[in-house]
Order: structure tokens, then C-alpha cells, then sequence
């Protein structure tokens, strides 16, 4: 019987919560803080942590990373449909976590009852999640030093730093040893676009963050998340990254060294491109593959306007989207990386996007900065 971990410190939602689960046969630990959380893993070892993002003594955060480092387990965010809620859910993401789920009315949640059904899809693609790609994923980014409470690329101090000045420390370094050294030239005017899904936020970062700005890129980031994430996900990435990120807005045109991430529950269309700027478009079309945004509208409407290079990655997610815009990319002839079983967390995405025999390269999520770069450079340099 799959175990689920209930952390909470309000008793109605462990208890709402609890009930569900175990309605559905799972069977139900509880905890009222993250201080008794860590506890209750070291002592219960469940197979799911529902977190709470906001607790008393420990909040949901700091347990997060406690229980990633000590003992690493597939914990799925309860957020609160907040300005607040969204930033500490991804600082949960950064450190572990590998999904989260939306309370419908703040952090007490009257009507929990009615997401029943999200939450035991969650519960079970979270279920499915590799416990191995997550340690990996804890122990790399452990690397990384927290000054000022701001994760930076080792050797970097941000303490004190205002994140716009911080931008141009950051444009002569990368979290990538293996492309840091490199004399490199590149391919002029390239474009990424980047496909994600559940566990994506935190390799999206890795690499948005190990791209030199003299590949001079504009990257496109499709996310599955709602509005309020993705806004606070973009505004995360820029604060972090030496690239200039924002959330896309409609009529958003993106030049080399920019990044737009797709906004929640609308589609990114790149309706015209041109001297290596592009124009997208949102749109509010039916969901395909069952989201918006879809990885596959966007990669297809680069793969139809936008002159080569383009590279486009498949990462870490659940379900099929972004398969056919795989392979509508490497039909126009652009490149095709998708990130390797051992390393995402969820395998869907690039699972169905290798099945298509479309991906040129199948890379852990610690080498598709090298990919990237490989297949952007004037002269390859073969990592091995």
C-alpha cells in the first residue's frame, strides 16, 4: 500500500486531506509542522509528502530541503493561491519538490473537498516520480551557495547585491564547469525553445542559468503552470539568471539574450520572425494535449516562422505534449535534445518525445547546457 505523508498545521486540512487519500486506499501519516515532518519521514518513510507551504516553527520550505537532504522522498506542494504562495512554491520546486497543487481558497481551504479528483492525479503522477533523479538533483544544486538568501553560481557573492546590478557579474559566468573554460564562437541569431512539465522549474533554471550570454539566444520557455505561477516563475529565473526573463505578453517581440516564458493558460504562438527578432503571439485556442500552454503549439510555430538555428528540449514531465513539436523542429531542420530517463523526475515528455525517433540527443539534465552549446558552436567540442 502506497504511504502519503499529510503535512499541515491546520487540523481541518489534515483532516479533509487525509480522508481522501485514504478513500482512495492509500494509507495516511499526518504532521502539523515541517519540524514534525522531518520526523515522521525519518520515522514512517512515506512514499508521498503532501507539504503545506506555510507552517509555524518550520515551514514547508525549510522542511522541503530538510527531508531532500536527509532523506529523499517525492513531496508534492499544497500552495495557497497567492502572490506569496507562488514564490515560496517554486523555492520548494528549487530544492526538491517535485510538483505542487493549488488550494482553491488560501491556506484554509473550505472547499478542498471539490479538487478531488486534482488531487489524487497528483498524488499519482508523483507516485510514478524517480526518487534517484531527485537526490541527484539535491546534490547539484547543493553546489550552489546561498548568499543573501539568493542561490548564486559558486564563488559568486550576490550578500547585499541588488538584482540588477547582480545581472552583469553574472553574463562571465555560468553553473556549467564543462562550458565556462570553453573558447567558443556560435551560430548567430539561434533560438531555444524549452518544453516542461512536472519537475521541470528547477531544471529550467540549471540551464537557463548555464547559458553564456555571448551565445546571445532568445529562448522560449513553455512550463505547464497557471498565471500566477508562471509570472512569479519568470520574475524568478530573471532575478537568478543572466538572461533578461519575462512573462510573455501578447505583441511581445524577443531579441538575442532574452527569454519569455509562456503565461499561464494561453497559448505562445511565434507569429513572425525576422534579423533574429521574433514577434509572439498569445491566444486563448482549446487546450491541446489537454493543457494551454502547449509545448507542441509553440515548438510548431517555431519550427513554421523561425530561420535556423533552433534547438528545442524536451524535459522532465508528464504526458505527450511537446512530441510533435519535437519533431516538427528537427524537420526544419533544427536540432533535438531530450532530457534522459536517470534525471527526470517524471519521463512522460521526453519518453514520448524520443519515441517519435525525432531526438538527436538524449542527455542527463547536467549535460544539455553542453548539448546546446555543441550544436550552437561554429566548431563542435565532444563532451564524453
Amino acid at each position: 500500500m502506497t504511504s502519503v505523508l499529510v503535512v499541515d498545521d491546520s487540523q481541518f486540512m489534515r483532516t479533509v486531506i487525509g480522508n481522501i487519500l485514504a478513500d482512495h486506499g492509500y494509507e495516511v501519516y499526518r504532521a502539523s509542522n515541517g519540524e514534525r515532518a522531518v520526523e515522521a519521514v525519518r520515522e514512517h518513510s512515506p512514499d508521498i509528502v503532501t507539504m503545506d507551504v506555510q507552517m509555524p516553527e518550520m515551514d514547508g520550505i525549510e522542511a522541503v530541503d530538510r527531508i531532500m537532504t536527509e532523506y529523499p522522498t517525492r513531496i508534492l506542494m499544497l500552495s495557497a493561491h497567492t502572490e506569496d504562495g507562488a514564490d515560496a512554491t517554486l523555492r520548494a520546486l528549487a530544492s526538491g519538490a517535485i510538483d505542487f497543487l493549488e488550494k482553491p481558497s488560501g491556506e484554509v481551504s473550505t472547499d478542498i473537498a471539490g479538487l478531488e479528483d486534482r488531487l489524487i492525479d497528483a498524488i499519482t503522477a508523483v507516485e510514478d516520480a524517480h526518487v534517484a533523479s531527485l537526490a541527484r538533483s539535491r546534490t547539484a544544486a547543493s553546489a550552489r551557495r546561498v548568499a543573501g538568501g539568493v542561490e548564486t553560481p559558486t564563488g559568486t557573492s550576490s550578500r547585499s547585491a541588488d538584482p540588477a546590478d547582480m545581472r552583469d557579474d553574472r553574463r562571465s559566468s555560468t553553473w556549467s564547469d564543462a562550458t565556462a573554460d570553453e573558447d567558443r564562437t556560435y551560430l548567430e541569431h539561434p533560438t531555444i525553445v524549452i518544453g516542461a512539465s512536472t519537475g521541470g522549474p528547477k531544471v529550467i533554471e540549471r540551464l537557463l542559468c548555464s547559458l553564456p550570454l555571448d551565445l546571445d539566444a532568445r529562448v522560449l520557455i513553455i512550463q505547464h503552470m497557471p498565471p500566477e505561477f508562471t509570472v512569479r516563475l519568470a520574475k524568478r529565473l530573471d532575478d537568478r539568471c543572466a538572461y533578461r526573463v519575462k512573462e510573455a505578453d501578447d505583441g511581445d517581440r524577443i531579441s538575442g539574450g532574452e527569454v519569455l516564458v509562456a503565461h499561464g493558460d494561453r497559448h505562445m504562438v511565434v507569429a513572425h520572425s525576422v534579423a533574429g527578432r521574433s514577434k509572439v503571439r498569445l491566444t486563448d485556442d482549446d487546450p491541446v494535449n489537454g493543457v494551454r500552454p502547449s509545448i507542441d503549439v509553440t515548438m510548431e510555430s517555431v519550427a513554421e516562422t523561425v530561420e535556423q538555428p533552433v534547438v528545442g528540449i524536451a524535459l522532465t514531465g508528464m504526458g505527450k505534449d511537446g512530441a510533435a513539436g519535437i519533431r516538427a523542429i528537427k524537420d526544419a531542420g533544427g536540432t533535438t535534445i531530450a532530457q534522459d530517463e536517470g534525471t527526470s523526475p517524471v519521463f512522460g515528455i521526453p519518453r514520448q518525445a524520443i519515441a517519435t525517433g525525432a531526438v538527436d540527443h538524449v542527455l542527463p539534465a547536467e549535460r544539455i547546457t553542453d548539448g546546446v552549446l555543441d550544436s550552437l558552436s561554429t566548431e563542435v567540442t565532444t563532451h564524453g
